[in-house]
């Protein structure tokens, strides 16, 4: 996959906003989208989403457009964070840790208080089933299960990440948000655009719940949002307003 990140001849400002312009995809029905990565500030524990759509997304907006933000944004914004200064690294985070893989798209299970944060969220007893399950079938290219059978969304967990641009997230983590339905449909009834919430990355694009009133299907979705339009790393654009054509 191309390289996600927002490059400045993309840069726009419009009605007061910044956003990237990130060009037009044509879908495997047809249909095309156009796709808009809307730069905000360093959203904060508490802040409330539907006031950064009614700043950052209203003045862009028209008729038909519909929008994704991602998960990381609204784990801030509903407070579903974990403080490192409010856990207990245990000594099964420390050993398991060590052996756990490392992958590009973020901070994975070698982070020990990430791993500690999910034998709290679901127990010592699967996570150590999860570890040797995934010990005993990576050589032979299975990989995933760690997170499958953990399961309780502990493979979005997010932050714990010394390398981050932010210095926030290098001691705090995020957890995507339980109930994303409701809250897709409230911030879609507070101001009359349809929301969809993504867990997006360079490798993949997961959808975790969007208002019952979002006229794209699931595969339209993943065909306007496929090269992970929101960038990664430290570029503050976690809005992405889309405008079907045709």
């Amino acid at each position: 996959m191309s390289d996600s990140r927002n490059l400045e001849h993309q840069r726009r400002e419009e009605n007061g906003v910044v956003y990237f312009d990130r060009g037009r995809l044509e879908g495997r029905n047809g249909r095309a989208y156009d796709r808009y990565a809307i730069h905000t500030h360093f959203v904060e524990v508490g802040e409330s989403a539907t006031e950064l759509i009614r700043r950052y997304v209203l003045p862009l907006a028209q008729p038909g457009d519909v929008m994704a933000i991602t998960a990381k944004v609204m784990a801030m914004c509903t407070g579903n964070v974990k403080r490192m200064e409010d856990m207990k690294l245990g000594f099964f985070a420390r050993l398991m840790s060590r052996f756990a893989g490392i992958n590009s798209t973020g901070v994975g299970m070698h982070e020990p208080y990430k791993l500690q944060l999910v034998i709290d969220m679901v127990g010592l007893p699967r996570v150590l089933w999860a570890g040797f399950v995934s010990a005993i079938t990576r050589p032979f290219g299975i990989k995933g299960l760690f997170y499958k059978i953990c399961g309780h969304g502990v493979a979005g967990i997010d932050g714990f990440y010394f390398r981050s641009s932010f210095e926030r997230y290098k001691t705090l983590a995020l957890i995507n948000p339980e109930n994303p339905v409701e809250l897709s449909n409230q911030m879609t009834a507070d101001t009359g655009i349809p929301v969809v919430i993504m867990d997006a990355n360079d490798i993949d694009q997961n959808q975790l719940g969007k208002c019952d009133t979002f006229p794209l299907t699931d595969d339209e979705i993943q065909d306007a949002l496929r090269d992970n339009p929101c960038g990664q790393g430290d570029e503050l654009t976690p809005i992405i307003l889309i405008r079907p054509i045709g």
